[in-house]
């Protein structure tokens, strides 16, 4: 599909010409600041620019922390000590870094529930959700690995603990878990290679963050109403668009200073009240906590790793299936990346025409106890094993799944949608163009 008709950079002057020949970087920043960009973007298009500067702050913290940092299990959590009472502003730089973390998770998991509400997964943007889903996974993986560095009994023993789901794979599971550790188990090897790891990984996000924007600089900008900007020539581009400079830039700014205020609200007033206090006391492979938990934002897809037990009838079946193969451990792995998978297969799981949930009224509600869904899982994969716990992780994580596998097609087919406008222009007057009866109003106080 062809981009949005509109006016491209044109070098003027001869070091403009001549700089364009060699190196368009200027056209490329021209072209990126003037995008026609849907005018009828809600609130909800803020947390591109959030997670794009929540990078660019984890990339430039990281880089101060490892100056002072000590990759060695007798001296990484003494440097953590270190960068918190004796480099200057070190202890502001970890929590700038530390809250970031949760800062970004807040931001994706914003902006994914949006993608998934007004369908900016459907075609033509199948590729820009999947290069998303990849940014997300290596999110993921970086934001664990940075979980490790400071070497507390949490980052031991949750390292344990993750690293042990890769044991559970049938035959090779031990080979694999060996080779991630480069041990036997956790120590030296294992702190070695993740913080390589961690501090190589955002530079492969920063990568992917350039590619997910050109794709959607390529396909456009989904909107609210899921109309598809007018291609026919330029001056119908222009009624139902806006330059990205300086309409929609003014706007995410003002949004990013709102959300930083918060953000610094917590550095400066409670900046541990994320954290987990057994991850302040020295890693100790004899004594593990009570109650081992990841941080906040994988709580969601730990409750469904710990939702399928060998109780479950499914993994029972699954289990006698597979002559005893595919166990309870295993079971709840592959549980867990595939609530990860089926997101990414939207896309082709979700049979609906329409492409807003604003015009679909079945899909609102389902939607919204999908939303409800994921932060009832969030609760309870901070709770015991015992009691009625694991009973409602299974309830929530059987819905998640139900949403993406049973009800998105299946809406597809049953579901009536409401009329959509017929352009973006006409979504826009309705709701921001002078009604007739005020236009009547102004004109008779004159």
């Amino acid at each position: 599909m062809s981009g949005i008709p509109h006016d491209h950079y044109e070098p003027k002057t001869g070091i403009e010409k001549w700089l364009h020949t060699r190196l368009p970087i200027v056209g490329l920043v021209y072209d990126t600041l003037m995008l026609p960009t849907p005018k009828n973007l809600n609130w909800m298009w803020i947390w591109g620019i959030v997670l794009a500067f929540t990078l660019v702050l984890q990339i430039a913290t990281g880089i101060v922390l490892v100056m002072h940092y000590t990759p060695h299990v007798d001296l990484a959590f003494a440097s953590v000590e270190h960068i918190m009472r004796d480099v200057n502003g070190g202890h502001m730089i970890r929590y700038f870094h530390a809250n970031g973390a949760s800062l970004f998770f807040v931001a994706v998991y914003l902006h994914m529930f949006r993608g998934l509400y007004y369908g900016s997964y459907k075609a033509p943007r199948e590729v820009t959700w999947i290069i998303g889903m990849l940014m997300y996974l290596v999110m993921m993986g970086t934001a664990f690995m940075g979980y490790v560095l400071p070497w507390g009994q949490m980052s031991f023993h949750g390292t344990a603990v993750i690293t042990g789901l890769f044991g559970a794979i049938p035959f090779i599971g031990d080979a694999i878990q060996t080779w991630l550790l480069g041990a036997s188990a956790v120590g030296q090897p294992a702190l070695n290679r993740f913080f390589s790891l961690h501090y190589l990984l955002p530079f492969v996000l920063l990568g992917l963050t350039i590619v997910h924007v050109w794709a959607f600089h390529t396909t456009g900008n989904n909107n609210p109403t899921g109309v598809e900007v007018r291609r026919t020539s330029k001056e119908d581009a222009a009624k139902d668009t806006l330059p990205f400079w300086p309409y929609f830039v003014i706007k995410d700014l003002f949004a990013l200073a709102v959300v930083l205020a918060v953000f610094m609200a917590i550095v400066g007033f409670m900046p541990n009240y994320l954290g987990h206090p057994d991850n302040y006391v020295p890693a100790n492979p004899l004594a593990t906590p009570s109650h081992i938990v990841p941080e906040w934002y994988f709580l969601p897809f730990y409750a469904i790793l710990r939702a399928f037990t060998a109780d479950v009838w499914i993994v029972q079946l699954v289990n006698f299936v597979s002559f005893g193969i595919i166990d309870a451990k295993f079971f709840g792995v592959l549980a867990m990346f595939g609530a990860i998978a089926v997101m990414a297969l939207a896309p082709w799981l979700d049979t609906s025409s329409v492409r807003s949930g604003r015009y679909r009224p079945m899909f609102k509600w389902w939607f919204a106890l999908l939303a409800f869904d994921f932060i009832v899982l969030m609760w309870v994969g901070a709770m015991p094993t015992d009691g009625i716990y694991p009973y409602i992780s299974l309830i929530a994580a059987t819905y998640w799944f139900g949403y993406f596998l049973v009800l998105l097609p299946l809406l597809g087919v049953i579901e009536k949608p409401l009329p959509q406008p017929a352009t973006i222009e006409d979504d826009f007057n309705a709701h921001y163009a002078p009604k007739a009866g005020a236009d009547a109003s102004a004109k008779s106080a004159e």
